[in-house]
């Protein structure tokens, strides 16, 4: 399969808007960082979208992205779905509604906040999507036969989902994962998990704590995600990381 990091930033993106510091006003392109989300494109052709946040309109047109067979949602915090109403786009070319996989808790606030895309009505070029709750399944598949296996995890007192698929795993905004989910985690060749920076931080792992993940886990490759501007400049921070641990950066591609 290969995946592509569509963004790689925390809420705010990178630049953070009227901020100045070293980070912010880099000219080094991997300093520049739009919403976390990443397409999981397959063998077989699927295209799998975690996360739909602000950026994803820009996210898509940015990588000619054509066609899009399902979106896996780690939670429902807006820089994580504010892109949702843009699915439309996809609703036209493809004729069907975008499936949607997803906890209770996400489920809950996309039909509260989204309410006018699940409401009947007869207003013509609305989004249109079918979600899956996936809180209680041990796994599922998709079109192609692609096996997800939901990671659960906590993003301080929400509880949020990550995703296994084939040889990756996924994990974002998470600032603790039970062992039992970390079993689930191992033997992946490749483990995508968040940092917002190195001091440690209420709801989101620092880096030294998702280098502890890392270690527990010992996929052959890693890539922190979730990046906020107090990380530190990219070159920098790299030039810290133990081997195998890299930071990912907007528009990375890599093939498992």
């Amino acid at each position: 399969m290969k995946v592509t990091f569509l963004g790689t930033g925390t809420s705010q993106g990178v630049p953070v808007i009227a901020c100045r510091c070293d980070v912010c006003s880099s000219h080094d392109v991997r300093d520049k960082r739009l919403r976390t989300s990443a397409l999981v494109s397959t063998d077989s052709g699927l295209n799998i979208l975690v996360d739909i946040g602000p950026d994803f309109r820009q996210q898509m047109l940015r990588h000619e992205v054509e066609h899009l067979d399902a979106i896996l949602v780690t939670h429902a915090h807006r820089d994580h779905v504010g892109g949702l109403d843009d699915i439309r786009s996809f609703n036209y070319v493809q004729h069907r509604k975008m499936d949607i996989y997803l906890n209770g808790e996400a489920r809950t606030a996309l039909l509260r906040d989204y309410h006018y895309i699940f409401e009947p009505h007869q207003f013509p070029g609305l989004p249109e999507a079918e979600l899956h709750d996936v809180t209680d399944v041990a796994d599922f598949h998709l079109a192609d036969g692609t096996r997800i296996v939901p990671i659960h995890a906590m993003h301080k007192d929400l509880p949020i989902l990550g995703y296994r698929i084939g040889d990756l795993v996924y994990v974002t905004d998470a600032n603790h994962i039970d062992d039992a989910e970390l079993e689930k985690m191992r033997g992946a060749k490749v483990l995508v998990i968040n940092a917002l920076r190195k001091a440690k931080h209420f709801s989101h792992f620092s880096l030294p704590e998702a280098l502890e993940v890392i270690a527990r886990v010992q996929p052959r490759q890693a890539f922190i995600t979730h990046i906020s501007h107090e990380m530190g400049r990219h070159a920098d921070v790299q030039k810290e990381l133990p081997e195998g641990v890299q930071l990912a950066c907007d528009n990375l591609t890599i093939e498992i």
